[in-house]
């Protein structure tokens, strides 16, 4: 992945802004930290700092056609690029190896309909320079990050960056830009493209479950992501998710190595030369010392057999880190900053071994039911119309941590469980059989359809200890004193006269807790404007279950560890 920023029909000279323009993008070059690219054609500007992952040696950007008329600045991976290139025109000249270049050249004789073909993860800006017109697009979950931000005191010009610090000193109004649409200044609309068919919440489905279609969708979408011309890894927590995602990954990685076909017999689009520079798959984690992620992620990394990476943190250096973690999250999420912290610091060790991308297992608690809040829904229907909510949502937290957390230090998160083809097996199974209760844990179908108990001759994909580990969120499981000491550091950092007042001072959205009061402080020492709040949404369980309002996985009842139990034993 990498960082874009543009600017549509600048009122006077654009050249003159070219420098300005520069800056702005040079705020997101930790995105992309080599190369940077910028375009001036009329009065529009792309700029693009460059993450070079495929097509190394020639993908710098912004890419352009032939005669320049068209210009296009991509933030992302697209992983059925080589399938597209045979849907373009006879004798399409193609000028780099970037998997993104296809976009430009089915533009042509696409249009905007190009977006609805692409299989990835992306956002794009694309400049007709013939036509006047400018198309900006979003994948369909908002795996990656795009805003939009436009000044009241230049009508007619729009603005479009990575993250949203390109953005807060140029817009008085900036938005996250949703996922699965596209923007066309021909007409000036946003529309949506994704169009899936369990997108209706309240239409329920009734599916029976295939563990089989399951286990092989989810295998392809790990495998199509093994696209890359950089050494890999994984992130392992020891939770199921990502302890999943790395047992596909080390079977792939083998596969590609002994030559086998691959499962997606139609053809993939996965590029040999990282597994071949590097063919033993490496593993990292992070938490405190004695954490329960360490202790699990140890388990599955020596049963997985890869080269497996542990750094441990003190809880001082996390707190040392909230207030760039701030910034470059761009939240005052409670649950988001405490998850996001240790994923910012691993990130930081992952890029001095020289690893650009790591596979990652966010979106399984959100499709499947996973978290433990999720026990208390009244219903099957309720709990389908929540993961189909959360799963829209997923750009608000878990994608947007994923991102930015690694994109903070130039390596790219690729996120298997949402795959588009995946989704449309794993959200149209019917609800009843994704509900929680005693004797059935969350994620069952999950866990189950990875299970090869009943078949002694098959090679098991983890460990029965993973496979059916109790669900820990990542802000959890790094050490249940992480979260424990930054509530009591919020409570002596927050008197209880300034905490009275917050509703002055924030009358939308106002802090709830002293912990959020702290971050959105933080937050706006950051991002002072107005106009920054409005691309924030705060991840909190469903309240109307009978769930506390703590994101905490140990705030509910289920949880081996709750805190109501600690507090009887006590």
């Amino acid at each position: 992945m990498c960082g874009i920023f543009g600017v549509y029909n600048l009122p006077g000279d654009a050249n003159a802004f070219r420098q300005r323009a520069l800056f702005l993008s040079k705020k997101l070059r930790h995105r992309g930290p080599d190369w940077s690219g910028c375009t001036v054609a009329g009065n529009h500007i792309l700029c693009h700092e460059r993450l070079a992952i495929v097509g190394v040696e020639s993908g710098a950007q912004p890419l352009t056609n032939d005669d320049e008329t068209l210009i296009l600045s991509v933030n992302g991976e697209i992983y059925n690029h080589k399938a597209l290139r045979k849907m373009c025109a006879e004798g399409t000249h193609f000028k780099t190896q970037s998997d993104c270049e296809v976009i430009l050249h089915l533009y042509k004789t696409m249009g905007a309909d190009v977006v609805k073909h692409l299989d990835g993860m992306f956002s794009w800006i694309l400049l007709d320079t013939k036509k006047n017109r400018i198309l900006a697009a979003r994948d369909p979950i908002g795996i990656t990050t795009l805003y939009q931000g436009w000044n009241s005191k230049q009508p007619g010009t729009i603005y479009f960056a990575s993250e949203l610090k390109a953005l807060n000193e140029e817009c008085d109004r900036i938005i996250a830009f949703p996922p699965g649409h596209i923007f066309d200044s021909e007409t000036g609309e946003t529309t949506r493209y994704f169009e899936p068919t369990w997108w209706d919440g309240e239409k329920i489905p009734s599916n029976p479950v295939d563990y089989k279609l399951i286990r092989e969708s989810l295998e392809k979408a790990v495998r199509k992501r093994l696209m890359s011309e950089v050494p890999y890894g994984v992130l392992l927590s020891g939770g199921l998710d990502s302890s999943l995602i790395a047992s596909i990954a080390a079977r792939e990685t083998q596969k590609i190595i002994n030559g086998t076909v691959p499962l997606n017999k139609d053809g993939d689009d996965v590029d040999e030369s990282a597994v071949a520079s590097w063919p033993r798959l490496h593993s990292f984690s992070i938490g405190l010392e004695g954490s329960p992620d360490l202790a699990a992620a140890r388990v599955a990394a020596d049963f997985l057999k890869t080269v497996h990476h542990e750094y441990t943190f003190t809880v001082q250096d996390g707190l040392d880190a909230i207030a760039d973690v701030v910034y470059h999250l761009e939240t005052y999420d409670v649950t988001t900053i405490r998850a996001s912290t240790p994923m910012y610091m691993l990130s930081r060790k992952i890029k001095a071994m020289g690893v650009k991308m790591v596979l990652s297992g966010e979106g399984a608690d959100e499709i499947f039911g996973g978290y433990l809040y999720f026990h208390a829904a009244p219903s099957a229907a309720d709990l389908h119309t929540e993961t189909v909510s959360r799963v829209k949502n997923l750009h608000y937290a878990d994608c947007l941590r994923a991102n930015k957390s690694t994109m903070a230090w130039g390596v790219e998160a690729r996120v298997p469980f949402l795959d588009k083809a995946f989704l449309e097996v794993a959200m149209n199974v019917d609800p009843k059989e994704k509900m929680s209760f005693k004797g059935k844990m969350e994620k069952h179908i999950l866990r189950k359809a990875f299970d090869t108990s009943d078949d002694p001759t098959a090679q098991p994909y983890l460990p029965d200890s993973i496979l059916w580990r109790q669900k820990e969120q990542f802000s959890d499981g790094v050490g249940y004193s992480w979260i424990d000491t930054l509530k009591d550091t919020a409570v002596a950092k927050v008197s209880d006269e300034e905490f009275a007042k917050a509703a002055a001072r924030w009358p939308q959205d106002t802090p709830q807790t002293k912990e959020a009061y702290w971050y959105r402080e933080v937050f706006e020492q950051w991002f002072p404007q107005d106009a920054c709040t409005e691309s924030v949404v705060r991840w909190i369980p469903r309240g109307d279950w009978g769930c506390p309002a703590d994101p905490s996985g140990r705030a509910q009842k289920v949880h081996d560890a709750a805190y109501d139990k600690n507090a009887s034993q006590a």
